[in-house]
């Protein structure tokens, strides 16, 4: 690990504090977390990141555009034909 130092305005450096604060952390590891955070969204990364949600459902495939515009919608608004907790 390499020290480094940076230059924050007010505001950021009251910012970094709280964050770091509420999440129980250090400061650098803040910063640290932030700057990984930024990674993906460079150029030279692009079509490298791994999306935590791919892979943790399953279907049919159908898309929501082959579903009936109205299909969504039915039921919405409708009284329901026994209360909560009836039988």
């Amino acid at each position: 690990m390499k020290k480094t130092s940076v230059y924050l305005s007010d505001y950021e450096d009251a910012l970094l504090s709280r964050i770091a604060s509420e999440e129980g952390t250090s400061r650098a590891y803040v910063l640290r977390e932030a700057i990984a955070a930024y990674e993906p969204r460079r150029p030279d990364t692009a079509g490298k990141r791994e999306f935590a949600s791919a892979g943790w459902f399953e279907g049919d495939g159908t898309s929501i555009v082959d579903v009936p515009e109205d299909e969504p919608m039915r039921g919405l608004g409708e009284q329901p034909t026994r209360g909560f907790g009836e039988q």
